[in-house]
């Protein structure tokens, strides 16, 4: 796959766009990425492990609790090592690009935000990301900024060095909004809008203007917020082209999908032809809808994180992850294909989870997704909205 910038010309109409139905593309998508705090520190270059937060001042002591969890954890582990046996499935389903949601910032910064929780990876663990292949990083979030401005152009800078592109974010207003672009194996243009929302943790502060960097933060879920995005897409897109969004919304924890959230996905589909929703913030997996032949992930759940020995809320597990595979692009006449992967991690590294695990995860997210009105099958342990 190669990236490069769009051509201004050739821009589709804003409104009561038709998705794409000449090719049909398969994305790798999933929940938070979080590589700083505990991750970074088992890494081969971790940062200064000092820690600003209310509880808990050195990030080694993440490290010591999943340990106290799940076993010994080595350090100065290579680039590959969290992504364990997700990196099988990669290989196994060549997907035509990868996506994540990168909550994260990569710098050498000290000057970190007053908000509480703060994650940052040193630059020279970046490899990371490039060990998996990513070929997108969405940074539209509620931690991209948790070392300020200085550090959110090093995570621009430190991703664009390792070809790696970026959306949500930028040096701009006009950079942030701008769609990443993908040029697929095929020749098919995949464009990645990020878009971060108000009821996530995202300080309006943030938000990128004409002359300072930061995130493209929408104020509500209004037809003036959709408008908004319509318009980045407009102005990049092309004809034939596939538009993902990748929205950051809501709270970490609940099943109950707002019905300003699903307004809003509905009429970028409705609008923009968009093929795909990618939804996250939540903690947990949340259902999934489909509409006109798009898929709306209203909540990936956590992917990597480092909260083993934590503890979660009743009810919900953060250790247990889905890989996102979806089949797109192929038209109303061709329904999607997605099928969700369930993961686990322990020892800060994504193994296969056990029968029970499996069967909990895959039997929760299916009711999830009823109550979204989307029927699924989870057979061969793989769950398949339909």
């Amino acid at each position: 796959m190669t990236a490069q910038r769009p051509r201004p010309e050739g821009q589709a109409r804003e409104t009561d766009h038709e998705p794409n139905t000449l090719v049909s593309t398969t994305l790798f998508l999933c929940g938070d990425v979080m590589l700083g705090r505990g991750i970074d520190q088992i890494l081969a270059h971790p940062s200064a492990p000092a820690l600003d937060e209310p509880f808990v001042a050195d990030a080694r002591d993440y490290v010591r609790l999943a340990e106290s969890a799940n076993g010994p954890i080595p350090r100065g582990a290579d680039d590959a090592y969290v992504w364990g046996v997700a990196l099988e499935e990669l290989a196994r389903r060549r997907p035509d690009a990868r996506l994540v949601n990168l909550e994260t910032s990569i710098t050498r910064s000290d000057a970190a935000e007053p908000k509480g929780i703060n994650y940052r990876m040193h630059p020279a663990n970046a490899g990371a990301l490039s060990a998996a292949g990513i070929d997108c990083a969405v940074l539209a979030n509620n931690h991209v900024l948790d070392w300020g401005r200085a550090g959110l152009d090093e995570t621009l800078a430190e991703l664009a060095a390792r070809g790696i592109r970026t959306a949500g974010a930028g040096a701009t207003a006009d950079a942030a909004e701008s769609p990443a672009l993908l040029t697929l194996r095929d020749g098919t243009r995949l464009l990645v809008v990020g878009v971060g929302g108000p009821d996530c943790g995202i300080p309006a502060s943030w938000r990128a203007t004409d002359d300072e960097s930061g995130v493209f933060r929408l104020d509500d879920y209004s037809t003036s917020s959709v408008d908004r995005v319509v318009r980045a897409i407009a102005r990049e897109r092309r004809e034939g082209d596939l538009v993902v969004v990748s929205i950051h919304w809501g709270g970490n924890w609940g099943d109950d999908v707002p019905d300003a959230h699903r307004r809003f996905a509905r009429a970028l589909i409705d609008r923009a032809g968009v093929a795909l929703v990618h939804g996250h913030s939540s903690h947990h997996p949340r259902g999934i809808e489909l509409y006109r032949a798009s898929p709306i992930l209203y909540g990936c759940g956590d992917f990597l994180n480092d909260y083993e020995g934590i503890g979660d809320r009743e009810g919900y597990r953060s250790d247990l992850a889905f890989m996102y595979f979806a089949t797109v692009g192929a038209g109303r006449d061709r329904p999607p294909r997605l099928e969700l992967v369930p993961l686990q991690l322990r020892r800060f590294r994504l193994e296969r989870p056990s029968t029970p695990d499996r069967e909990w995860l895959l039997a929760t997210m299916a009711r999830a997704c009823r109550r979204l009105g989307t029927k699924v099958d989870t057979a061969n342990g793989v769950l398949v909205p339909t």
